[in-house]
C-alpha cells in the first residue's frame, strides 16, 4: 500500500512540475518584480521549521506581508504553489518511515484532495477586500490551534494507528473541510494534529497523514491556482526550490530542535499579521467605497 501512495505521490509531482513550467515559461518575459533573495530565504525558513511541525502557510504569510513581496490578491495562490514540491517531499519521506493503518491513511488522504479541489475554483476568483479578510481569519484560526497545542487545551492522544466507524468517519469529513480550508491560507498541519490527536490516535501518526493529506491536495488546487493565473509566479519558484533544500536537510540532518520559545514567537507574529490583513482589508473596502 505503501508503494502506491509512493507512485501516487511522484506522478502528481510530475504533474505539478509539468503545469508550473509551462505556466512560468509561458510568462518568463512578465514575471513579477520580486525580490529573489528575500523570497528564497523565506521558503527555506518556512519549508525548515515546516519539517519540525511548525507549518508554513502563516508564518510564510507574516513574511511576505512584512517584505511586501506579493500582493494580496494572489497570496493564496502563492502559498499553495511555493510549497506543493517541498510538501510532496515531506509526504515521500514521512509515509515511509511511520506507519499508519491504509484505510485511514488513504480515506484521509483522498477527502483532503477533494475539499481542496473544490475550495481553491472558489478562491481563486475571490476579490481582494475578501481574500484579506479570508486570510485574516485563517491567521486567526491557526494562532488558536497552535496555542491550543501549547496550552494542554485539546485532551486526547494514544497509541492507535488508524480509526474505525464514526471516528473514522469524522476524521474524513474534518480533512475534506481542511482541505478546502487550506486553499484560503489555513494550514492543514495544526488542526490536523488537533483531530488525530483528539480521536485518540499517536500523535507521531499526525506526521505522515497531516503532510500526505497536503501532498495529495495541493497539486491538484495549485494547478487551478496555476490555470487562473492568481498566483505570484517568480515568488513561488524562487520559494520552492530553497524549500525543497530545506525540507531534506531538516529530515535527514537536524531532525528535531527544542522548538518551544519558537512556537510562542510564531503565534505573536500570526496574530499581528492577521491584524494587518484585516486593516488592508478595511483599507480596499474603504477605496472600493470612494471609487
Amino acid at each position: 500500500m505503501t508503494i502506491a501512495i509512493w507512485i501516487t505521490l511522484i506522478i502528481l509531482s510530475i504533474f505539478f512540475i509539468f503545469v508550473l513550467s509551462k505556466d512560468v515559461i509561458k510568462h518568463q518575459k512578465v514575471l513579477e518584480n520580486v525580490s529573489v533573495v528575500k523570497t528564497a530565504i523565506i521558503g527555506f525558513v518556512v519549508n525548515f521549521f515546516d519539517v519540525l511541525g511548525i507549518g508554513a502557510f502563516a508564518p510564510q504569510t507574516a513574511l511576505l506581508k512584512f517584505t511586501k513581496q506579493t500582493d494580496d490578491k494572489v497570496l493564496p495562490g502563492t502559498l499553495n504553489v511555493s510549497n506543493t514540491i517541498p510538501v510532496l517531499i515531506q509526504a515521500l519521506i514521512f509515509i515511509k518511515i511511520v506507519e499508519v493503518e491504509p484505510i485511514t491513511l488513504i480515506t484521509m488522504l483522498v477527502s483532503a484532495a477533494a475539499g481542496a479541489i473544490l475550495g481553491a475554483g472558489i478562491v481563486a476568483k475571490l476579490p481582494v477586500t475578501k481574500i484579506q479578510l479570508t486570510m485574516g481569519f485563517a491567521l486567526i484560526v491557526t494562532a488558536f490551534f497552535m496555542l491550543s497545542g501549547q496550552m494542554d487545551w485539546i485532551q486526547g492522544g494514544g497509541e492507535a494507528i488508524g480509526l474505525t466507524g464514526w471516528k473514522l468517519a469524522l476524521a474524513i469529513a474534518a480533512n475534506f473541510i481542511l482541505g478546502a480550508f487550506m486553499t484560503v491560507g489555513i494550514g492543514l498541519y495544526a488542526p490536523c494534529m488537533a483531530l488525530i490527536y483528539a480521536l485518540g490516535m499517536s500523535p507521531l501518526v499526525a506526521f505522515p497523514i497531516m503532510m500526505g493529506s497536503c501532498a495529495f491536495l495541493m497539486p491538484p488546487a495549485s494547478a487551478k491556482f496555476i490555470k487562473e493565473g492568481a498566483y505570484n509566479r517568480k515568488a513561488s519558484v524562487s520559494m520552492a526550490i530553497p524549500g525543497i533544500i530545506a525540507v531534506l536537510i531538516a529530515a535527514f540532518v537536524v531532525k528535531s530542535l527544542p522548538l518551544e520559545t519558537l512556537r510562542w514567537v510564531v503565534i505573536v507574529v500570526i496574530i499581528y499579521t492577521s491584524i494587518v490583513m484585516f486593516r488592508s482589508a478595511m483599507k480596499s473596502k474603504k477605496k472600493d467605497m470612494l471609487s
